[in-house]
């Protein structure tokens, strides 16, 4: 299971894809057709010694349009499903080998309370770093505990991408997550 041999571009390549699709590509500017105003010509075509104008929305003129600016567009890449298996598999590997992914039993809480969920990451020596706890199903009490908890992030087991992975100082998996999560990688 441990990947240590080969993978790195394909984490680099995941990353990149991964950040890639998290820009927005809302950036858009008015071409000339796009600007308000502009219907009429604005002066006659001869004799005026100016050069000819057949509109004041002209990207020339003060108040035209833009030539070129940004249109609204995805930044997408596209990522084969071998490619992701190897990274994720290289990203989880480098972790265990450097002993910064934690097992557990189970984490469930009795209540909702922000300080049981504190306590088990003190408990754990994990309070003071960037956490991400992975578990094979959300529920609410996890989810209103862990949420008021500075650089600490609840995920679904199967939501776990390799940008996570190494983001993290230290990363939380109960048996069962890392049992459907090794299943992810087969």
């Amino acid at each position: 299971m441990i990947e240590l041999e080969k993978g790195e571009q394909a984490v680099h390549d995941t990353v990149v894809a991964y950040l890639a699709g998290q820009r927005a590509g809302t950036a858009c500017t008015k071409t000339r057709g796009e600007v308000s105003g502009g219907g009429a010509k604005p002066f006659r075509q001869k004799g005026m010694g100016r050069a000819r104008a057949g509109s004041s929305r002209s990207p020339v003129w003060v108040g035209g349009g833009t030539i070129f600016g940004p249109r609204p567009r995805s930044f997408a890449k596209k990522v084969n499903k071998k490619v992701l298996q190897l990274a994720l598999k290289r990203a989880l590997s480098e972790r265990i080998v450097e002993g910064d992914l934690v097992l557990l039993d189970k984490f469930e809480l009795a209540d909702h309370k922000t300080r049981n969920a504190f306590a088990i990451l003190k408990n754990l020596n994990v309070a003071n770093e960037t956490v991400m706890i992975s578990l094979p199903e959300l529920d609410a009490a996890s989810v209103c505990a862990t949420g008021n908890i500075p650089n600490v992030v609840l995920r679904k087991t199967d939501t776990v991408n390799v940008y996570e992975l190494l983001r993290f100082k230290k990363l939380l998996f109960t048996k069962d997550a890392l049992d459907a999560f090794i299943q992810r990688l087969a």
